[in-house]
């Protein structure tokens, strides 16, 4: 085991409780979904940032400041940003090669991407190929995701990761306190996305061929787990 200083970010898709109904075949279209938005996230990641884990509907990464812990934050700041215009890609495109008519399918535009940065220590365990990180830190990251913010769409910092980043250029960030539980008081800083900045160019009709393929995903993943041949992961923003 060794202990780290390292940047942690948390990257969360919210919006399915809001309109996806309690039926088999939209909430397990809404798993790829899901899946497919998650890893259009993961491959915008750059190294240092890693990724940790899947947590349901949310990603856990984390990057090495190696003694450069500003350098550190404002590279994550920076990929950050890349996360949100990778995830409206990905909904644009996913919204473009709909044939379904289910919930899941025909709502993937109100899906949003909230994501929770610090910078703190960590312990980090190997197990086999699999890396464990634990530490106070790692707990308050998780706890900020349990914040009052009411948008669904927002890039949330700790005052931490905030001092050393800098924030967003140009930008002024709303700064709050969260009550955080087990730990207390927490300022952190908030940004809003603004539409300008995802600088993402409309998505022309998806081919014949390229429906046809996102149908047979979402059938297939479908068709896996009602066989039980692909497991269910636990997914905090979609009923049961």
């Amino acid at each position: 085991m060794e202990v780290k200083r390292v940047v942690l970010v948390l990257a969360d898709i919210s919006g399915y409780t809001s309109f996806t109904k309690a039926h088999a075949t939209s909430l397990l279209h809404a798993e790829q979904i899901i899946t497919e938005l998650l890893e259009a996230v993961i491959d915008a990641a750059e190294y240092p940032l890693t990724l940790n884990k899947l947590e349901g509907d949310a990603v856990f990464l984390y990057a090495a400041s190696n003694g450069k812990d500003a350098a550190a934050a404002k590279d994550v700041a920076r990929q950050v940003m890349a996360f949100f215009k990778a995830f409206k890609a990905k909904g644009q495109e996913l919204m473009a090669g709909r044939v379904c008519t289910c919930d899941a399918c025909t709502n993937v535009a109100l899906l949003q991407l909230k994501a929770i940065l610090h910078h703190g220590e960590v312990a980090i365990k190997k197990i086999r190929q699999f890396e464990e990180l634990a530490g106070e830190d790692v707990i308050l990251a998780h706890r900020l995701l349990k914040n009052t913010v009411q948008s669904k769409e927002y890039i949330l910092m700790s005052r931490k990761f905030y001092q050393l980043s800098g924030g967003l250029p140009g930008r002024e960030p709303e700064v709050r306190t969260e009550e955080c539980e087990g730990i207390g008081k927490v300022e952190v800083m908030v940004y809003y996305p603004k539409a300008e900045e995802m600088d993402i160019p409309p998505v022309q009709s998806a081919s014949q061929w390229a429906k046809i393929g996102q149908l047979m995903r979402v059938q297939g993943h479908a068709i896996l787990r009602n066989l039980g041949m692909r497991s269910k992961r636990a997914y905090s923003h979609m009923p049961e």
